[in-house]
Protein backbone atom coordinates (compact mmCIF):
# COMPACT_ATOMS: atom_id res chain seq x y z
CA UNK A 1 0.00 0.00 0.00
CA UNK A 2 1.22 3.57 -0.75
CA UNK A 3 0.40 6.45 0.34
CA UNK A 4 1.76 10.44 -0.66
CA UNK A 5 3.50 13.48 1.34
CA UNK A 6 1.75 16.13 0.88
CA UNK A 7 4.77 18.07 -0.90
CA UNK A 8 3.68 16.24 -4.33
CA UNK A 9 0.15 17.48 -3.98
CA UNK A 10 1.84 20.90 -3.41
CA UNK A 11 3.39 20.39 -6.85
CA UNK A 12 0.64 19.31 -8.35
CA UNK A 13 -1.01 22.46 -7.31
CA UNK A 14 1.57 24.67 -7.87
CA UNK A 15 3.74 25.26 -11.91
CA UNK A 16 6.54 27.18 -10.79
CA UNK A 17 8.60 23.63 -11.23
CA UNK A 18 7.23 22.62 -14.61
CA UNK A 19 8.86 19.39 -14.48
CA UNK A 20 7.74 18.80 -10.98
CA UNK A 21 4.45 19.98 -11.55
CA UNK A 22 3.67 17.50 -14.39
CA UNK A 23 5.35 14.39 -12.42
CA UNK A 24 2.94 15.06 -9.62
CA UNK A 25 -0.04 15.25 -11.76
CA UNK A 26 0.80 11.74 -13.22
CA UNK A 27 1.82 10.10 -9.73
CA UNK A 28 -1.41 11.22 -8.03
CA UNK A 29 -3.19 9.73 -11.31
CA UNK A 30 -1.38 6.77 -10.75
CA UNK A 31 -1.82 6.49 -7.05
CA UNK A 32 -5.54 6.62 -7.74
CA UNK A 33 -4.99 3.76 -9.86
CA UNK A 34 -3.34 1.95 -6.93
CA UNK A 35 -5.95 2.37 -4.86
CA UNK A 36 -3.48 4.29 -2.07
CA UNK A 37 -4.27 5.95 1.23
CA UNK A 38 -3.87 8.97 2.19
CA UNK A 39 -3.04 10.61 5.55
CA UNK A 40 -5.89 13.19 6.79
CA UNK A 41 -2.56 15.04 8.19
CA UNK A 42 -1.14 15.48 4.81
CA UNK A 43 -4.18 16.79 3.57
CA UNK A 44 -4.35 19.16 5.95
CA UNK A 45 -0.96 20.21 5.70
CA UNK A 46 -1.36 20.62 1.85
CA UNK A 47 -4.52 22.93 2.61
CA UNK A 48 -2.33 25.38 4.79
CA UNK A 49 0.97 25.21 2.59
CA UNK A 50 -0.85 26.32 -0.63
CA UNK A 51 -3.31 29.02 1.02
CA UNK A 52 -0.60 30.38 3.29
CA UNK A 53 2.61 29.93 1.49
CA UNK A 54 1.38 29.77 -2.06
CA UNK A 55 -1.52 31.91 -1.25
CA UNK A 56 -3.67 30.17 -3.46
CA UNK A 57 -7.64 31.21 -3.10
CA UNK A 58 -9.08 28.75 -0.33
CA UNK A 59 -12.10 28.18 -2.18
CA UNK A 60 -9.48 26.78 -4.98
CA UNK A 61 -8.19 24.37 -2.74
CA UNK A 62 -10.90 23.46 -1.06
CA UNK A 63 -12.43 22.09 -4.35
CA UNK A 64 -9.12 19.86 -4.62
CA UNK A 65 -9.03 18.87 -0.76
CA UNK A 66 -12.75 17.34 -1.23
CA UNK A 67 -11.46 15.93 -4.69
CA UNK A 68 -8.98 14.00 -2.55
CA UNK A 69 -11.63 12.98 0.17
CA UNK A 70 -13.67 11.72 -2.78
CA UNK A 71 -11.12 9.79 -4.20
CA UNK A 72 -8.63 8.61 -1.94
CA UNK A 73 -9.39 6.16 1.46
CA UNK A 74 -7.87 8.01 4.27
CA UNK A 75 -5.70 7.21 7.88
CA UNK A 76 -5.62 9.46 10.69
CA UNK A 77 -3.44 9.15 14.03
CA UNK A 78 -3.73 7.43 16.90
CA UNK A 79 -2.62 7.42 20.79
CA UNK A 80 0.00 4.73 19.98
CA UNK A 81 1.02 6.65 16.46
CA UNK A 82 1.24 9.53 18.26
CA UNK A 83 3.58 7.73 20.82
CA UNK A 84 5.75 6.47 17.96
CA UNK A 85 5.62 9.87 16.26
CA UNK A 86 7.05 11.79 19.22
CA UNK A 87 9.93 9.20 19.41
CA UNK A 88 10.56 9.62 16.07
CA UNK A 89 10.35 13.35 16.61
CA UNK A 90 12.84 13.20 19.00
CA UNK A 91 15.77 12.07 16.76
CA UNK A 92 15.92 13.78 13.35
CA UNK A 93 12.29 14.09 12.02
CA UNK A 94 10.09 17.02 12.35
CA UNK A 95 7.00 16.14 14.45
CA UNK A 96 4.12 15.94 11.71
CA UNK A 97 6.46 14.31 9.50
CA UNK A 98 6.61 11.92 12.52
CA UNK A 99 3.14 11.59 12.54
CA UNK A 100 2.83 11.19 9.19
CA UNK A 101 5.26 8.34 9.08
CA UNK A 102 3.68 6.55 12.34
CA UNK A 103 0.06 6.89 10.76
CA UNK A 104 1.04 5.71 6.97
CA UNK A 105 3.08 2.52 8.71
CA UNK A 106 0.38 1.97 10.92
CA UNK A 107 -2.14 2.17 8.96
CA UNK A 108 -0.34 -0.86 6.77
CA UNK A 109 1.40 1.64 4.02
CA UNK A 110 4.55 0.09 3.01
CA UNK A 111 6.06 3.07 0.75
CA UNK A 112 5.50 6.44 1.22
CA UNK A 113 6.27 9.25 -1.70
CA UNK A 114 8.03 11.99 -0.15
CA UNK A 115 10.82 14.62 -1.43
CA UNK A 116 11.39 15.71 2.29
CA UNK A 117 11.74 12.32 4.23
CA UNK A 118 15.30 10.86 3.11
CA UNK A 119 15.11 8.39 -0.25
CA UNK A 120 15.24 5.45 0.83
CA UNK A 121 14.89 5.44 4.65
CA UNK A 122 13.09 2.72 6.79
CA UNK A 123 10.38 2.73 9.49
CA UNK A 124 9.35 -0.40 10.13
CA UNK A 125 7.78 -1.68 7.21
CA UNK A 126 7.25 1.52 5.43
CA UNK A 127 10.12 2.79 3.25
CA UNK A 128 10.31 6.19 2.11
CA UNK A 129 11.06 7.11 -1.76
CA UNK A 130 11.37 10.67 -3.70
CA UNK A 131 9.06 10.85 -6.17
CA UNK A 132 11.41 13.01 -8.04
CA UNK A 133 14.12 12.82 -10.64
CA UNK A 134 15.89 15.17 -12.93
CA UNK A 135 13.65 13.91 -15.75
CA UNK A 136 10.68 13.96 -13.62
CA UNK A 137 9.08 11.17 -11.76
CA UNK A 138 12.30 9.00 -10.41
CA UNK A 139 12.50 5.44 -11.36
CA UNK A 140 11.95 4.39 -7.90
CA UNK A 141 8.74 6.22 -7.83
CA UNK A 142 7.69 4.77 -11.20
CA UNK A 143 8.74 0.97 -9.45
CA UNK A 144 6.25 1.54 -6.67
CA UNK A 145 3.32 2.57 -8.51
CA UNK A 146 4.04 -0.21 -11.25
CA UNK A 147 4.87 1.17 -14.29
Amino acid sequence: MLTLDANVRVYAADTRDPLKHRAAIEIIALAVNARSKLGLQAIGEFFVVCTRKLRFPPTMIDRRVQDLLATFETFSYTRTGLAQAAALAAGRYFFWDAVLIASAEEAGCTVMLSEDMGDGARFGNLMVINPFGPDGMSQRAKEALAL
